[in-house]
């Protein structure tokens, strides 16, 4: 019996064995569901998560603001994922891989292991959380989230163009004498 269960340990920690979609490996990219944004973090492994939290804000405050999507400043932490997570949901996305070569897994952890406590700059649009995790993972920063947010400005800013346009143009046609 003691060999029956030795042997199927041996066989789940089998590298060609596939790996569930929900169990993170070292080196995943980690999407956590807020209820106003995707909050991004890499796993390190033995349940721990590295992620930007903001600077000005307790870690329980951080977990659930909206805050932390506009803060200016924000430091690497190594926290659990399941406080981190709480009682929203996530999963593990590694969604750039098809296009973007992770690095090997020991230099992203390394990568990591020396940011943490550190203080970085944040926004939204240039250097946000999905930004910092990618750029572990594949020595790349990048992020759809960004991308989207920048698409949704330039949505708003040509949208309040053309109004301000039209508003100008019906105006002139209201103040005519004629």
């Amino acid at each position: 019996m003691d060999k029956q269960q030795h042997n199927s340990s041996m066989a789940s920690n089998d590298p060609d064995l596939p790996v569930p979609s929900g169990d993170p490996q070292p080196g995943d990219l980690i999407e956590i569901f807020r209820p106003a944004y995707q909050h991004w973090a890499l796993y390190l492994g033995d349940g721990y998560i590295i992620n930007l939290t903001p600077v000005d804000e307790s870690q329980a405050a951080a977990m659930s603001s909206v805050k932390s999507v506009f803060s200016r400043k924000a430091v690497v932490r190594m926290q659990l994922l399941k406080e981190v997570v709480g009682s929203d949901s996530y999963r593990v996305n590694n969604k750039y891989d098809h296009n973007h070569t992770p690095l090997p897994v020991c230099e992203i952890i390394q990568r990591a292991q020396v940011l943490i406590g550190q203080e970085v700059s944040y926004d939204l649009l240039g250097s946000n959380c999905e930004h910092f995790v990618t750029l572990l993972r594949y020595g790349e920063g990048v992020s759809e989230q960004a991308t989207r947010a920048i698409g949704a400005i330039s949505l708003v800013t040509a949208a309040a163009s053309a109004f301000s346009v039209l508003g100008l143009i019906n105006t002139r046609s209201r103040n005519r004498p004629f």
